[in-house]
């Protein structure tokens, strides 16, 4: 399926333009996402991430490649994000156990990039390598406009590579994608979960761990 181009937001005031072949680098992501809210403003954000998406449709036939490219994207802002967490809170404890991690980058980690937790983190009942982060109106979906004939696009996509990188870097090797979730009718929040499915070598190391 082709792909059209996204709406983006205004392009905001008193900035300088982005080619594409500086979007290419990612310098943006090679820095923290909220070093401060001077050195990052809400606005620029959104406009980067917008141009980030366009640059990558170029490179994409389908949305699920679209997809995976910025699922792959997020995965280097979670694992430098991470450890860079560590370091600035002067944090030595490291989380051996898969319930800490996951509330670790549900409330630390996603304050320290985000300004606030995400909303909340489950375990699927029948799956035991298996839970979900839950978050009413992800960030990133405010900033792009996505036509009714890509379906279920998601570019939480980038989130879900953020807490894929993070936990790589942690030692929980695992899979975590982006889904939306629908609610009543009478809500218009978009809501989206990020599934994560941990390797087998994980959940042995648990098991060995919870004796």
């Amino acid at each position: 399926m082709e792909l059209r181009r996204f709406t983006q937001p205004n392009k905001p005031t008193n900035t300088t333009t982005v080619s594409n072949s500086e979007i290419a680098k990612w310098n943006i992501l090679d820095r923290p996402l909220t070093r401060s809210r001077d050195e990052l403003a809400l606005s620029t954000f959104s406009f980067l991430f917008a141009e980030a998406v366009q640059y990558l449709q170029t490179r994409v036939q389908q949305v699920s490649e679209l997809e995976d490219k910025l699922n792959q994207l997020g995965y280097r802002v979670g694992q430098r994000a991470l450890e860079l967490l560590y370091f600035r809170e002067r944090i030595n404890k490291r989380e051996i156990r898969i319930v800490s991690i996951l509330g670790f980058i549900r409330v630390q980690l996603w304050k320290f990039l985000f300004k606030k937790s995400a909303d909340y983190l489950k375990k699927v009942t029948d799956r035991e390598d298996e839970y979900y982060i839950e978050e009413e109106e992800p960030l990133v979906n405010r900033f792009i406009s996505v036509p009714k004939d890509f379906g279920q696009l998601n570019c939480a996509a980038f989130m879900a590579g953020i807490i894929r990188g993070a936990l790589d870097s942690a030692g929980f090797t695992a899979s975590v994608s982006a889904h939306y979730i629908h609610r009543a009718e009478s809500s218009r929040r978009a809501v989206s979960i990020f599934m994560i499915r941990l390797e087998e070598s994980v959940m042995n190391r648990e098991r060995r761990l919870a004796g």
